[in-house]
């Protein structure tokens, strides 16, 4: 099994303004994926074939499916106007994920979120497991993210704080990987 992970959030500004803040955003969020993508237990990302920087919705995301965004995103959707940020990937298990977000440069990049994300009071992130083998869809993280705003978190779409087993029971307090 391998455990999929999708993030959103609301940025205050769309992606295309050229306000220093958001250059700041888009270079901290290049040298995180690139810390990522070498993280002993990350195996893939969504990243978009034919994507230019700020292109979500359109763009050829192969195998990860077409974009979708979460129900109460309702800011744009072209280049110019949409104001999100959001990841699809996979890991091998909670632990490595876990130290990957919150350590090193994304750890900073979480300490100064709100200084780029609106706070919306919807969850920002969600956690499934998936078969080998399988690439979970843009529209299987939205499904799972509103899922766990609906219904907390469950096996079948769960946070750190209250995660899940790949058989479906609940981590133990002390096995989890925040409470290592």
């Amino acid at each position: 099994m391998q455990l999929a992970l999708y993030t959103f959030g609301v940025l205050k500004s769309p992606l295309a303004d050229p306000a220093p803040l958001t250059e700041e955003f888009y270079e901290i969020g290049e040298a995180v994926y690139r810390t990522f993508s070498q993280h002993p237990g990350f195996l893939a990302h969504a990243e978009a074939a034919d994507g230019e920087r700020g292109m979500f919705f359109g763009a050829d995301w192969g195998a990860w499916g077409e974009f979708a965004v979460p129900a109460w995103y309702d800011k744009g959707r072209t280049r110019e106007t949409t104001a999100l940020a959001t990841t699809l990937s996979l890991w091998t298990g909670l632990r490595p994920a876990f130290d990957a977000v919150y350590t090193g440069l994304h750890r900073t990049a979480l300490n100064r979120r709100y200084d780029w994300f609106e706070r919306t009071g919807h969850p920002n992130y969600v956690f499934w497991w998936v078969s080998d083998g399988v690439i979970p869809t843009w529209r299987d993280g939205v499904s799972r993210l509103e899922h766990l705003r609906d219904h907390g978190s469950t096996p079948h779409a769960f946070t750190f704080h209250d995660s899940f087993a790949e058989d479906g029971t609940p981590t133990a307090p002390k096995s989890r990987p925040d409470r290592a």
